[in-house]
């Protein structure tokens, strides 16, 4: 690539710098390889300056910004190279770059692209994955993986990435069978975070426990373990515990969806309303839509007597989500005190009618499980 680009810009005119453009071009990629992005990143555009259509230098940049922290910059460079020609590698940096901003649903748009065209790329496999975790898809996830399992029977990510999935979504006696692959190699915090998930997610919230706690003992920086640990702690009683382990998770992942979401209801229980929406704005901003933050929101509007805004944003709710029993009484709680009688009485007949039938659903299921 460097010939032909030095190629490419002898042919062109003379240069209005005190360095020729292939000297800069030199300069830049040395000093992109030996990590001073800075400098890399200020030759690149003094180049692009007189060339800027050629895309190794457009997807050069991108990568040392991105080298630099600059995401929101290295997501704009890597467009404009993929604009000049589409490419693989490109459009999976410029997904990189979407996950290192938080925004998973853009990253996950990105990925599907880059799977779509290079099938046996398992960087883009299994960050599709992830990202379809943090977005609480366990199905795509599952789906996805699913297939190849038996070509990837000793791959660590790979069956961790798949077992969570499967636990995550109440399939336990098959995401046992990933637990017991994890555990041929002793105790690992990643088989106690996925035995402990599976003892949540049956509702044994104190042997859940104990079992992030082994993990971040194991492994105190494994992805999600303090969230998970803060979920536990809340169900066992102990918030000012969770608080911590929220805390904690977010000091190594501020764009973990759990621990953001439940600082944002533990400071809405604290009066801190201010504080609760900086965190539940940020959650939405990972799972844009999701009915819980959204609900979590208009119940800080509601509190803050910000009655308008708490009531559109439940109609809106209920409108996608119209069996979320909770966000209807919550609707019908702001219209009784907005003075709205008749609309209330609605939304508490709609409670009613689907608080009877969630009511009958868990009869038979107690009589099917006896």
């Amino acid at each position: 690539m460097y010939r032909f680009l030095v190629f490419f810009l002898f042919s062109g005119c003379a240069y209005a710098q005190s360095s020729s453009p292939q000297e800069l071009l030199k300069q830049a990629i040395a000093a992109q390889q030996s990590g001073h992005f800075d400098e890399a990143v200020h030759d690149y555009r003094l180049i692009l300056e007189k060339y800027p259509n050629i895309f190794e230098i457009r997807s050069n940049l991108g990568a040392s910004l991105a080298g630099e922290g600059l995401y929101t910059e290295a997501v704009t460079e890597y467009k404009r190279a993929l604009s000049i020609k589409p490419n693989p590698q490109v459009r999976l940096n410029l997904a990189l770059a979407y996950y290192k901003l938080g925004n998973f649903t853009l990253a996950a748009s990105t990925l599907r692209t880059v799977h779509a065209e290079e099938r046996a790329n398992l960087q883009a496999l299994t960050l599709l994955a992830d990202c379809y975790l943090k977005l609480g898809e366990n199905k795509k996830v599952i789906d996805l993986l699913t297939p190849i399992q038996q070509s990837r029977p000793d791959d660590r990510t790979f069956i961790y990435l798949l077992g969570t999935a499967l636990v995550r979504d109440g399939q336990t006696a098959k995401g046992q069978v990933i637990i017991d692959k994890i555990l041929r190699d002793g105790d690992s915090a990643e088989s106690k975070l996925l035995m402990g998930t599976a003892k949540f997610m049956v509702a044994d919230y104190a042997g859940a426990r104990d079992d992030f706690q082994r993990a971040i003992q194991l492994n105190s920086s494994l992805p999600e373990a303090f969230a998970y640990y803060g979920m536990a702690l809340l169900s066992t009683g102990d918030q000012a515990g969770a608080r911590k382990a929220f805390e904690q998770e977010l000091k190594s992942d501020p764009n973990n969806f759990v621990s953001n979401l439940h600082m944002g209801v533990l400071l809405r229980e604290d009066q801190d309303y201010d504080g609760a929406l900086k965190y539940l704005h940020h959650a939405l901003e990972i799972r844009p839509g999701d009915p819980g933050v959204r609900f979590q929101i208009a119940s800080v509007e509601s509190a803050q007597n910000r009655l308008p805004e708490a009531g559109r944003d439940l109609e809106a709710l209920v409108k996608d989500s119209p069996d979320f029993i909770e966000a209807h009484v919550a609707l019908a709680t702001v219209y009784f005190r907005e003075k709205r009688k008749a609309d209330g009485e609605r939304e508490r007949a709609i409670f009613a009618r689907l608080n009877a039938a969630r009511s009958a659903k868990n009869e038979v299921a107690v009589k099917t499980a006896q």
